[in-house]
């Protein structure tokens, strides 16, 4: 899979899915830090890549329709640490094994991963 990393994460998320063997780029290495919600999805439309972040903006489903772009994870920590967050992607990643995320709103805490996608 492919990601696009929004400027909210740190470094770390980064070294965690190259680990994992997921190709990540992050807005601020493509000149896109402080650009609108709207044109960081576009870029994600654009490189097809599944965008991860920490920005509850782009769990409104009525402005970033499901099914409108590759994917969308909104990482929802109890406590936004490295270890934290770094273990809600891991997870995600395992959990896209075998859940497909093409199209998917997922909002992923620590008990569970809420899906949405463009029929609901």
């Amino acid at each position: 899979m492919k990601f696009k990393l929004d400027e909210n994460l740190p470094e770390l998320v980064r070294e965690a899915l190259s680990e994992l063997g997921q190709d990540a780029h992050g807005v601020a290495e493509e000149g896109l830090s402080g650009a609108h919600d709207e044109t960081v999805l576009q870029a994600c439309l654009a490189e097809d890549r599944i965008l991860i972040t920490l920005d509850l903006d782009f769990s409104d489903i009525r402005a970033y329709p499901p099914g409108s772009y590759p994917g969308i994870w909104v990482l929802r920590p109890t406590k936004q640490t490295f270890k934290a967050i770094e273990a809600l992607v891991r997870a995600s990643v395992r959990l896209s094994a075998v859940e497909s995320v093409r199209g998917q709103l997922w909002v992923i805490d620590e008990k569970r991963v809420r899906i949405r996608d463009g029929d609901t």
